[in-house]
């Protein structure tokens, strides 16, 4: 992780329900999901499924997991990597709880493959 990233606040915990999402917009076309897989763990990831660009927030959150809403692929929330047999990865962004509260940079975790 990059020690000079720059950590900004986007919300309290609790503003994201377990086993669902919520969007951050960083600008055009630079959304990222936030992921709630239990009530003390929190991902995010582009919010774009490396298949066709389905939105991932829009996915349903089942264990370390996200089903991507249009044509089923599963991506891993810590990795961003599609679960066999699919083949593709989806940046990631680091995070960090403190009291309670989710901090996020923009500078990617992993560099989505070209």
């Amino acid at each position: 992780m990059d020690a000079n990233a720059s950590w900004m606040y986007v919300c309290a915990i609790e503003d994201i329900p377990v086993l669902g999402s919520r969007v951050v917009q960083c600008g055009p076309g630079e959304d990222i999901a936030l992921f709630r897989p239990a009530a003390d763990r929190v991902f995010a990831l582009a919010d774009r499924c490396p298949h066709k660009g389905g939105p991932l927030s829009q996915g349903i959150v089942s264990g370390d997991s996200v089903t991507c809403p249009l044509h089923g692929w599963n991506i891993a929330l810590d990795s961003g990597q599609a679960c066999a047999p699919d083949v593709g990865c989806a940046r990631t962004y680091p995070v960090q709880l403190r009291d309670g509260q989710v901090w996020l940079t923009l500078v990617p975790a992993v560099q989505q493959a070209a």
